[in-house]
């Protein structure tokens, strides 16, 4: 088994009522009962608006991300798939898709600490 992240963007827009947020909880917390009882489900976490983006040779700090657009990271899992293929295929149930979301699938380099 291989290592991915799904890397979430857009999805719930900013004026949901309270009453459409639970119900797209939910359908993530089925999502992620189903990705776990299946073996697929490592962590993953969804991620606040705002925080800090570190650049360059200075390491100049500005604000950002903005919470604007649908290009924003909304949060990430962690999951095991055979190869990309199946890591796609997981997203089939992907909650957000309805909503105009998107997910990046990236394999995870396996590494050698010393």
């Amino acid at each position: 088994m291989e290592k991915f992240m799904f890397i979430f963007h857009g999805g719930m827009p900013g004026d949901a009522s309270p009453e459409q947020m639970q119900e797209n909880m939910g359908k993530w917390f089925a999502w992620i009962e189903k990705l776990s009882k299946d073996g697929k489900y490592v962590a993953g976490e969804p991620l606040l608006p705002g925080g800090k983006l570190i650049k360059g040779k200075n390491k100049s700090v500005t604000d950002g991300p903005y919470t604007e657009g649908k290009e924003v990271v909304g949060g990430f899992f962690i999951v095991n798939a055979a190869d990309i293929n199946e890591a796609v295929k997981l997203c089939d149930d992907y909650p957000d898709a309805e909503l105009g979301g998107s997910v990046q699938v990236r394999q995870v380099m396996k590494m050698d600490m010393p």
